[in-house]
């Protein structure tokens, strides 16, 4: 049957390199000062054509004047000696040089502007990222396309509208992607702000073509026809859609005699539209994790929430918190989470983003097979690593951590910072390498991640929650705080109840540093909580060059 051949997709766009804007926030605020200057730019080219079409009119409106007394009684004007030597002057010279003057390009110094600033402007990637994280929040945390499209989102100070064009890219983003349930959902939202009016550049017929094909691909035959017929109504000669027509009338058909031969009952039965399918990256702790993104986690029994506290701590009696001690609060109780309050300041952490925004780069994941660095889908941000010795601002953070954890910082990775982008978020992933990993460490030769300190370097206005699916815990960014907890028991095995991520954040722009505290180096700083066993066991782990002699403790 020609029919199938006639079922065809829509033409994609290609996209060049990937510079990477959408994945931070900070280096996006970059752009907004480019677009700034290149409107500076173009106001003055506005400028530059103005007075030259000012010049023009004057000019105009002079010699109209002129010619107007002029064709009154032409013989009698040029009969003036004075009127014919200027209108030879004028047609001679002035003439030429009005015609210069209109043929004088005014874009020059704009097009240059915008030819060295076009180098930095983001790319097809980066705009086909950005629409990917609109869909993203969107399912997060349970948006409808007219709540977006409004611009309704909790904490919003700049509030902004998606046009029906901006809808239908959305659409033909999730189309690329094979992703029909989404697409259905944005084209149906740029036909109903079309439907009310909305004057766009994109025409009923071009939303209607995705939008039946769509509808199609999620198995809803009815409504594809309906949708088939309605744009043929608008127009009659669309190839596409009249072989489409053809095509789900024959298959409505078959599949109406085939109900028909297995029950007279079920003659009329109808298609069910298949629901939306699992993601090529599911998670199985998705909807899970997606709750507890909303704030609709897993309640703590009073029982439990009466065993948290709040704290004054002086890092078992140092001396630089005896008389100023660090604030704490327990966030939860397994896995112990902790939240410093306080324990950055806005001065260091400013110097701490300055220093970082100039080395961001996209944030990469470790390949536990490979063992390579390299980018991934679901880890949507830049980063960068501060050392001690350059700074002393980070020095004294890299101290301060150690003084207030007991734990030794000279073998942990340097600070990471990191700035989230669109929808930026790190799905659930462990801190510390599993037994399926044993080298992923082994370059540092400093045994495994055995605890995290993340701090936060910004409110975030919505989202950006770090979770804990495994437990139901949701811990909520605040300036200045920090949050810490063990990755490893003190036998050295893996806690995989703090297998962890970063919610996209929705509202606002998101900064955090994190350090890694490895392994190498506590061995005798976490000795409340080993027994003599344990600690041989935690040496062994992470010495495994040396050779321990038996011995017997009497």
């Amino acid at each position: 049957m020609i029919w199938y051949i006639l079922i065809v997709g829509i033409l994609l766009p290609q996209s060049s390199a990937h510079p990477g804007f959408f994945t931070s926030i900070g280096q996006m605020t970059d752009l907004i000062h480019t677009e700034k200057d290149l409107v500076t730019s173009l106001k003055d080219y506005i400028k530059a054509e103005e007075d030259k079409l000012e010049q023009i009119k004057k000019w105009a409106e002079k010699l109209d004047r002129l010619t107007s007394t002029a064709t009154k009684d032409p013989e009698g004007f040029v009969g003036h000696p004075v009127n014919a030597f200027k209108l030879m002057k004028r047609l001679n010279t002035e003439w030429s040089e009005l015609e210069n003057l209109v043929l004088k390009d005014m874009s020059d110094g704009f097009i240059s502007n915008l030819t060295i600033q076009r180098q930095y402007f983001p790319n097809d990637e980066d705009q086909v990222g950005a629409a990917k994280a609109l869909l993203r929040l969107q399912d997060t945390y349970n948006l409808d396309t007219d709540t977006i499209s409004k611009g309704n989102l909790p904490g919003v100070k700049h509030k902004s509208f998606l046009t029906a064009e901006d809808c239908f890219e959305l659409g033909k983003v999730a189309y690329t992607e094979a992703d029909y349930y989404h697409t259905e959902l944005w084209m149906e939202q740029a036909l109903r702000q079309l439907d009310e009016g909305e004057v766009s550049t994109i025409d009923k017929v071009s939303v209607l073509d995705y939008l039946s094909y769509a509808v199609y691909q999620q198995g809803d035959l009815d409504k594809a026809l309906l949708l088939t017929k309605k744009l043929l109504e608008l127009d009659p000669e669309h190839q596409r859609a009249n072989g489409n027509l053809k095509y789900f009338e024959y298959i409505m058909a078959k599949e109406k005699d085939v109900n028909k031969s297995a029950s007279d009952d079920q003659s009329d039965q109808k298609t069910t539209p298949r629901k939306k399918g699992v993601a090529v990256d599911y998670l199985p702790e998705r909807q899970k994790y997606e709750m507890l993104c909303r704030g609709e986690g897993i309640k703590m029994t009073p029982r439990r929430q009466k065993k948290l506290f709040c704290r004054y701590h002086d890092g078992n009696r140092n001396p630089k918190f005896i008389l100023a001690p660090a604030k704490q609060e327990d966030e939860w109780d397994k896995p112990r989470i902790i939240r410093f309050h306080d324990i950055i300041s806005d001065a260091e952490i400013e110097i701490v983003k300055d220093l970082a925004k100039p080395r961001l780069r996209r944030a990469t994941i470790s390949n536990p097979i490979t063992g390579d660095l390299e980018t991934v889908h679901y880890r949507i941000s830049k980063s960068a690593w501060l050392s001690g010795y350059e700074n002393p601002v980070v020095s004294r953070i890299n101290m301060r951590i150690q003084d207030l954890t007991g734990l030794d910082v000279s073998t942990a990775e340097e600070l990471q910072v990191a700035n989230y982008g669109v929808g930026g978020q790190y799905e659930p992933h462990f801190d510390f390498a599993r037994k399926d990993e044993p080298d992923a460490f082994k370059e540092l030769g400093t045994g495994n991640r055995i605890a995290t300190w993340l701090f936060y370097m910004s409110d975030v206005s919505a989202g950006g929650a770090t979770v804990f699916p495994e437990v139901g815990a949701s811990v909520w960014p605040k300036k200045g705080t920090a949050v810490f907890w063990y990755n490893l028991f003190a036998s050295g095995e893996g806690d995989y109840s703090t297998r962890h991520a970063a919610c996209p954040v929705l509202v606002g722009n998101k900064w955090v540093s994190n350090k890694w505290l490895h392994e190498r180096g506590q061995e005798f700083r976490r000795l409340p909580f080993l027994s003599c066993c344990c600690t041989l066991m935690c040496l062994i782990h992470t010495f495994p060059s040396l050779n321990f002699q038996e011995f017997t403790i009497d």
